[in-house]
């Protein structure tokens, strides 16, 4: 059986790394069964190719971790080096009700995030994209993924994606075609348009002015999916651009470089 690998670009064709918090990607055949962890992962079709997405949580602890790929004929494990990356810290200021919420405004905390993780552990049986994914909007980065945060000196979190300087009322465009999942405010998150690619991809767009899509519409590459703006907890207007994969908030920057650079090889 014919294996190849990729970690950014064509490049490192047989680099067999990732750092915590990127993506692996893995073509095999079609008929293939790729497991980690006991969980099939699903297979993406990029042009012809078949190809495992495997996400490497933020938070793992392993130095190794091994995937099994299973043929009519053959069984073969391939193990990837977990490599700590250099996060960087972030001390940011927000409302202090925003660090320190309210009995009332927890429980609506905690509903929304219990909504969002059983949608994220969601895999949609079909795939709704055929192109290169895009960036939501082209603008300068004002925090990257992974990021350590640290709101008025006490509150810590890691940065579940990218942020993109917006100012109020900047079209956002959909990463590519898919359903829209979520289309509403979330105390956290502010405006919130989250978009189904299927086969267990998601992509998020948060702190937005103004929702231009429903939940269930399906939507195209480009299509404006809403305006940027400074809801939820946010210290200026900008957009936080999220990729989820199996449940597991990716970096997306790796992720479309990695994704894309399919299509060109």
């Amino acid at each position: 059986m014919k294996i190849v690998l990729w970690l950014v670009m064509p490049l490192f064709l047989f680099a067999l790394s990732v750092e915590n918090g990127g993506v692996y990607a893995l073509e095999v055949k079609k008929d293939s069964v790729v497991r980690l962890d006991k969980k099939s992962i699903p297979l993406m079709k990029v042009k012809k190719r078949y190809v495992a997405f495997i996400p490497i949580d933020y938070k793992t602890k392993s130095k190794k971790i091994c995937v099994n790929i299973i043929n009519l004929n053959s069984k073969r494990e391939v193990c990837i080096d977990v490599k700590k990356a250099n996060y960087k810290k972030e001390y940011i200021k927000v409302q202090n009700s925003k660090v320190h919420p309210s009995k009332k405004v927890l429980n609506r905390i905690y509903k929304e995030y219990i909504e969002a993780k059983r949608i994220y552990k969601r895999v949609t049986k079909k795939q709704y994209w055929e192109k290169p994914f895009i960036l939501p909007i082209h603008s300068k980065i004002t925090s990257y993924y992974g990021n350590a945060r640290i709101f008025n000196h006490t509150l810590k979190s890691f940065h579940t994606g990218t942020d993109f300087r917006a100012k109020i009322g900047t079209p956002i465009k959909a990463a590519n075609d898919g359903v829209v999942v979520i289309a509403k405010d979330r105390y956290y998150a502010g405006g919130s348009v989250v978009i189904d690619h299927g086969e267990g991809l998601y992509s998020c767009y948060y702190h937005l002015s103004k929702i231009l899509v429903k939940k269930g519409q399906k939507v195209k590459r480009g299509e404006i999916v809403g305006l940027s703006g400074r809801s939820g907890r946010v210290n200026g207007p900008h957009l936080h651009f999220t990729i989820e994969l199996y449940n597991h908030a990716v970096n997306p920057l790796e992720f479309i470089k990695k994704i894309n650079s399919l299509f060109k090889s």
